[in-house]
């Protein structure tokens, strides 16, 4: 729930909350000590997220050159959906190639709006998707690629003012697509001023990286930075060492402007799954997969954990349980491993794409494939949520895979996890002023006189104890937004005794004490 924050307090407010009867106001004990163990089914917090992406119009926009109506319209069609599944944040790229979702300054529009690389859609896209994905409680990560300038290598094709035509010496063309070379120090910092452009403009959540840092092998090519190795390659012991140490200063150089500028705003990396295999090094996974990211795409993300300069981390765990190469009942108990005494949050990337496919293996024509991934997340308290590739998928819902997620670990909501970076002293706790039974349920309103409340958690408990309410997420019945103070629980049955409790939230959901209990007969 991390929204812009709006102020609550008024005079009309204050007088309200001053009509609560100081009994009403008492808020019952939670510290936990005395309530049930939470149900690990049931987390009260979780990341349940999936992948929108613009590149070569895989998601959204559906295809080039639609209107701007018919662009807005497949977009929150897309988050409509997300919130009915039960998901809680979108990842969308707005960047894929060197090019803007947004009015930059720095790079061209991109080609995947119009057709056209350079022509403006008739509206900000980056700000219509926040803003609707926040209208819906969902935390938006703005999903940008530093380096893939084109999917084909003919420079011209690219807009006379993008920059890889102004700087042509920054582009290595390689694999049939076109690069900026990471090793330059300009690339670098162009690359980060143009990210950095969207964090500060818009209100993001998160800044979300995949895996495409050096790009992945191609047989029989080289990447050709020989030249730029010759001029800023000294002190180094190898080329493979200075192309980690240039990714390195990518990462942290972002992640150092980032918390500067907005300490709220998350950064985050989704790598490829195998850092290093043990045959390579004896820390390493359990693992046998020819591509390592340490290795290959020069990518070192275990030391980016290790030094704190993410605020979670994403591995693609593209595979199967019981793969052999590389399982998926491996690679999760080693990220696990990874994340442990670190601030770094855990997220798996699940691949969604596989479900059903032909070409894959028989556990992926198994409709329980990704929901016993999930189950086996379980054993592992370290993963904190999900991110599902890609959105197209999911909707496809290919032997009602997603149902069975949705079935078997979203029947109540989840926050979204607080980094430890931003742990912080909550909100004051709202006031709950009235709760009625309505022909279409029980109707609560509250008030906040907290002006960094950006969200609330509704709970709701039989009877009429609310000792434990927020202790046990199956109480959870709802989230909203910062602006909203009401909620009708549309689920309240008819003649049962209910007791409710709603809790505060701020942009990195820290949760407040509980409010005043308010039971319903």
């Amino acid at each position: 729930m991390r929204r812009v924050v709006r102020a609550l307090l008024t005079v009309a407010v204050a007088a309200v909350a001053l009509t609560v009867p100081p009994a009403a106001t008492a808020a019952p004990p939670t510290d936990g000590r005395d309530c049930p163990a939470p149900d690990p089914r049931t987390p009260k917090r979780q990341l349940r997220a999936e992948w929108i992406a613009s590149v070569s119009n895989i998601d959204w926009p559906s295809r080039p050159g639609l209107t701007a109506d018919q662009q807005r319209d497949e977009l929150t069609g897309w988050y409509d959906e997300a919130v009915e599944l039960g998901l809680n944040a979108v990842v969308v790229q707005v960047r894929p190639t060197a090019d803007a979702f947004w009015p930059s300054p720095f790079e061209p529009w991109s080609r995947w709006l119009s057709g056209t690389q350079g022509t403006d859609p008739g509206y900000d896209p980056l700000a219509f998707a926040v803003t609707e994905a926040h209208e819906r409680n969902l935390e938006f990560h703005a999903w940008f690629n530093p380096y893939r300038v084109s999917m084909t290598t003919d420079v011209n094709a690219l807009v006379p003012t993008h920059p890889a035509r102004v700087n042509p010496d920054w582009v290595i063309p390689y694999g049939g697509k076109l690069y900026y070379d990471p090793g330059l120090p300009e690339v670098r910092d162009f690359t980060t001023d143009a990210i950095m452009d969207a964090v500060t403009r818009y209100d993001l959540d998160a800044v979300h990286f995949d895996d495409y840092f050096y790009p992945y092998p191609v047989a029989g090519q080289t990447f050709d930075d020989a030249d730029t190795y010759a001029e800023h390659g000294a002190g180094f012991d190898s080329l493979a060492d200075w192309r980690r140490d240039n990714i390195d200063q990518l990462i942290e150089g972002l992640s150092t402007r980032i918390r500067a500028t907005k300490p709220h705003v998350q950064f985050g990396v989704s790598p490829f799954a195998i850092w290093r295999n043990a045959s390579t090094d004896p820390t390493g996974s359990p693992t046998q997969g020819g591509v390592q990211t340490y290795d290959d795409l020069y990518a070192d993300t275990r030391k980016w954990v290790r030094e704190g300069w993410l605020d979670y981390i994403v591995p693609q765990v593209y595979w199967n349980i019981g793969f052999t190469v590389a399982d998926y009942a491996a690679l999760v108990p080693w990220w696990s491993d990874v994340v442990t005494d670190t601030d770094v949050s855990l997220y798996i990337g699940q691949a969604n794409y596989k479900v059903a496919d032909p070409a894959q293996a028989a556990p992926w024509h198994n409709p329980n494939e990704i929901s016993d991934h999930l189950t086996f997340n379980r054993s592992h308290p370290e993963v904190q949520g999900d991110i599902y590739f890609s959105a197209v998928q999911v909707r496809e819902n290919a032997l009602s895979h997603m149902d069975i997620v949705a079935r078997d670990h979203y029947t109540t909501p989840a926050l979204t996890p607080t980094p430890d970076r931003l742990a912080a002293k909550a909100p004051r706790r709202p006031v709950i002023t009235k709760a009625t039974r309505t022909g279409t349920g029980a109707q609560l309103r509250w008030v906040s006189t907290d002006h960094r409340t950006d969200g609330y958690a509704v709970y709701r408990v039989d009877g009429t104890s609310a000792h434990c309410a927020t202790t046990d997420a199956r109480n959870l019945i709802a989230t909203t937004t910062g602006r909203t103070t009401t909620y009708t629980d549309t689920t309240a049955a008819k003649g049962r005794k209910y007791t409710y409790v709603i809790t505060a939230l701020d942009r990195t959901n820290n949760e407040s004490t509980p409010s005043n209990p308010k039971t319903l007969k």
